[in-house]
């Protein structure tokens, strides 16, 4: 079959004819599309750009069309505008909210003005007169608001937050009324100038009256007896307080007392209430801190002043109340001779400067340095003055000494103890120097005043008692090695250690004195040195053997009747038989040398031990 089919088609030449004809068609109808296909893609490159090219216009006209409305829409003054600025209140947020927008059609018209646009003319007339009406409203509303500071017992918080609240008034015053602006600014600073200098003034002058009638005198130094009183209990004294002693007094400087209320004068005479300097000094100062800051704060937001600018401001405003301030602590700082009261405002002074600069308020630090400049060199005078009256004292001419301790050294270790406590907590320069010196004026005087007692045990119980009771109230005010707990620790330890041995020598004095002498024989071993002690070894053991629990004993009573601390006398005790004691086993020792070996004395010699038990019978049970 398959066969004839090729054969049928083998036998027909016009197929090929006919495939090769087909074949041409093909060719030129490709050829033909692909002409067609190069023209279409030269026409979407053509709408390609065409489209490239609308979409540039319709960008640009829609660019046009936003600047367009936009500059129309500042040009158009609203209805609403309008309304607000003529009949809204000033207060009323809306009306600020118009005025703000009024600001900026105003800088818009300026603007266009200078590029010479003729379009805003038609609208000039309209914003002018609204910013006219706009300054007129707002300057009757500040300076209502500054004349509200001009009632008496005025809160000035209140109008002066309302200010700030709308501190924008003052930038639009400043924008499109200069004049007015600065009839505002004139105004303002004449009046606060004027209610602080009449505030301060009133309240110095009621505040100084509630001080202390009877305070500290000339006379009530360190070095001078109170002959003024018989009682320590009498009105005047009560009154006065301690001289050196600081007590609660630094309570003023603690976290609360800083920020403490002010003193009102007319509550506090209502009960006849008394303070002392310091008290009211805080007062008076935590006051104009207070408002000084609030003031500086003030100036800065709402006249948009800064540095220099604020500074001078500032100072335009509360200047002449600062002057009559600091004229008036000079006053009475001049007649100040409590010197606790001095360094305690010397503290308030670093700790309200401290204050201000967490405030981020710069401008009172002149008048924290003016204060300074007048109460620490009255500080110095004033220790300098109770200096001169340690040294000025004559033991000799004192009407009772005795070997308590003495009235200098407990003024001395209060106020020393004052100063210190305040010290340690805000060091300042020059305190150290001081303290010194008085430190040294005194170790002076008590040598000078144990110098009085004849008799050298007296000398020293009476300097042990002092240094006893200087290193006890020291210790419990400030830090047990502190400098002067040192100095004090070596001077007790010294004369205690001088007590014991004049103590022990009624009783004990041959023992220890033949210790004292053979102890480097001993150490030698000098034999030949040791034979020249033979006579005095038998009637030493004898004399110990038989006496030594009765002297022990007059020695307890002796001790604990001299010195007016119980502790103290427990202390010098337990040191005098440790010291007895050691000198014992020390004699033993000696007296167990062949050169004293042919000595009949062991059946008199007291065991060590015997001591020990017998000097626990005396050791405190605190």
């Amino acid at each position: 079959m398959l066969e004839p089919v090729k054969e049928n088609f083998s036998c027909h030449p016009s197929t090929s004819l006919v495939t090769i004809i087909d074949r041409q068609n093909m060719q030129g109808m490709l050829e033909g599309f692909l002409t067609h296909l190069s023209t279409i893609s030269q026409e979407i490159q053509s709408l390609q750009e065409q489209s490239a090219s609308i979409n540039v216009q319709l960008t640009n006209r829609k660019q046009v069309h936003i600047e367009m409305s936009t500059f129309i829409d500042q040009l158009m003054v609203p209805e609403i505008m309008i309304q607000h600025i003529l009949n809204t209140p000033v207060t009323d947020s809306l009306f600020m909210q118009q005025l703000k927008a009024l600001n900026q059609k105003s800088k818009f018209i300026k603007e266009q003005n200078f590029r010479d646009a003729h379009s805003c003319q038609d609208v000039q007339d309209i914003v002018d007169k609204l910013t006219v009406k706009a300054v007129t409203k707002i300057r009757e509303y500040l300076l209502q608001k500054i004349y509200q500071f001009r009632k008496p017992l005025s809160n000035y918080q209140i109008p002066q937050n309302a200010m700030i609240k709308h501190k924008f008034f003052f930038e639009f015053l400043l924008l499109h009324a200069r004049t007015v602006a600065a009839e505002i600014h004139d105004e303002y600073v004449e009046t606060m100038s004027r209610v602080y200098s009449s505030y301060f003034q009133s309240y110095t002058k009621q505040l100084w009256k509630l001080q202390y009638e009877e305070g500290v005198t000339r006379d009530d130094l360190m070095g001078v007896e109170d002959s003024r009183a018989n009682s320590f209990f009498t009105k005047s004294l009560k009154s006065r307080g301690t001289v050196f002693t600081l007590g609660t007094r630094d309570s003023v400087l603690s976290p609360t007392g800083l920020i403490q209320d002010i003193i009102v004068p007319h509550t506090a005479g209502k009960g006849e209430t008394k303070y002392a300097f310091e008290v009211l000094f805080r007062s008076q100062q935590y006051a104009l801190m207070d408002n000084g800051c609030r003031e500086y704060i003030f100036l800065t937001e709402f006249f948009m002043v800064h540095d220099a600018d604020a500074m001078k401001l500032f100072m335009t405003v509360m200047g002449k109340t600062l002057q009559h301030v600091q004229k008036e602590v000079c006053g009475v700082v001049m007649g100040c001779y409590d010197s606790i009261a001095l360094y305690l405002c010397v503290h308030l002074i670093h700790q309200y400067r401290l204050l201000c600069h967490k405030r981020a308020v710069p401008a009172l630090d002149n008048h924290w340095e003016q204060l300074l400049h007048m109460i620490w060199p009255r500080f110095e005078y004033v220790v300098k003055m109770n200096i001169q009256s340690i040294q000025a004292c004559d033991p000799s001419k004192m009407a009772t000494l005795d070997m308590r301790p003495h009235y200098i050294t407990r003024r001395y270790a209060e106020f020393s103890g004052a100063v210190m406590v305040l010290h340690e907590k805000f060091p300042l320069e020059g305190v150290d120097g001081l303290m010194l010196q008085l430190q040294d004026e005194v170790e002076k005087v008590i040598l000078k005043m144990a110098a009085v007692f004849h008799n050298r045990k007296d000398q020293l119980i009476f300097l042990i008692n002092n240094y006893d009771m200087m290193l006890s109230v020291l210790s419990e005010k400030t830090r047990e090695d502190s400098r002067e707990c040192e100095r004090l620790k070596e001077l007790l330890g010294q004369r205690t250690g001088e007590y014991i041995e004049e103590v022990l020598a009624p009783h004990f004095g041959g023992m220890l004195t033949f210790v004292r002498e053979t102890d480097h024989l001993i150490a030698n071993n000098n034999t030949e040195a040791l034979k020249d002690y033979e006579k005095k070894v038998v009637p030493l053991v004898r004399s110990f053997s038989s006496t030594w629990k009765k002297s022990v004993e007059r020695l307890n009573n002796e001790v604990m009747q001299c010195f007016t601390n119980f502790r103290t006398g427990t202390v010098v005790l337990q040191r005098a038989l440790e010291t007895l004691i050691t000198a014992h086993h020390t004699f033993n020792r000696t007296l167990a040398h062949s050169a004293f070996h042919h000595l009949n004395i062991k059946a008199d010699i007291v065991n060590s031990h015997h001591l020990i038990v017998e000097a626990k019978k005396y050791k405190p049970t605190f």
